[in-house]
């Protein structure tokens, strides 16, 4: 810890989280707020719009001319299966479904009987789930895909000469959040670079001063430092593989709690 950031270790009351609110009454967060007596809201800071069905067209992709797709989150199945009945395709039984983790495999279920489907299913990363791509060399994979998205997938596929096409199917972009304007958090709750990117959409002038920016992953801390704010908590740690984890320690140091 730099000495910058130990003299930002203040007394904890609020926290913003730039994600939806849990629908479950036992989420790490409301513990949290329970158990530290703290302030705890939520709000996304980003929102995810499809794309028109004339600017999916635009792409040139054929859907059907594809045997699997790979599908690294919800947004992916929700949107590619809602193109696919507004274009009246029914996705073929012998299709191949490459998801990055059980959690997306499941939500499967929403559009097809995965019971009846050959599903791949990694364990929680991208890491993970290329170790399963690397047994299927011969499909011809569909990625669909936000406008903004890591390059570790497509990457590999093309330096490893796999046939693939790329479909762009949703945009994320900034939420309104102007009604934020004269609110103050100790701290704000970061999981992705958009959501840094959303904060300086909406608040061009927006200063730190002691607030506190709590950051989850590597991608999402660069954008912090690139921002030019100071990243007081970063997850995930060793000992807090969670948001809510790395917020309680710092939470027990600046609020001298033993």
């Amino acid at each position: 810890m730099t000495d910058k950031v130990k003299d930002r270790v203040l007394p904890v009351k609020s926290i913003l989280v730039s994600q939806p609110e849990p629908k479950d009454e036992n989420s790490p967060y409301f513990k949290l707020a329970e158990k530290y007596n703290l302030k705890v809201d939520f709000r996304q800071f980003i929102q995810v719009d499809p794309v028109s069905i004339k600017e999916f067209r635009k792409q040139k992709i054929d859907i059907l001319n594809h045997t699997a797709i790979i599908f690294t989150s919800r947004n992916a199945v929700d949107h590619l299966f809602k193109i696919c009945e507004a274009l009246k395709i029914e996705m073929p039984a012998d299709m191949k479904y490459f998801c990055i983790s059980e959690q997306t495999a499941n939500y499967l279920q929403k559009y097809i009987v995965i019971r009846k489907r050959k599903i791949f299913t990694g364990h929680r990363t991208a890491s993970d789930l290329l170790e399963i791509l690397k047994k299927h060399k011969n499909e011809k994979y569909l990625f669909p895909c936000s406008d903004i998205r890591k390059d570790d997938i497509p990457e590999f596929l093309a330096e490893n000469g796999y046939q693939y096409s790329e479909a762009v199917i949703y945009r994320t972009v900034a939420s309104d959040l102007s009604d934020l304007e004269d609110v103050y958090y100790d701290i704000l709750a970061f999981f992705s670079p958009s959501g840094i990117h959303s904060l300086f959409d909406n608040f061009p002038d927006f200063k730190q001063n002691n607030t506190r920016i709590a950051a989850f992953g590597p991608t999402t801390a660069k954008a912090v430092r690139d921002a030019g704010l100071v990243l007081d908590i970063e997850a995930p740690l060793p000992n807090a593989p969670s948001m809510t984890g790395a917020i309680e320690l710092y939470i027990k140091k600046a609020n001298n709690i033993k």
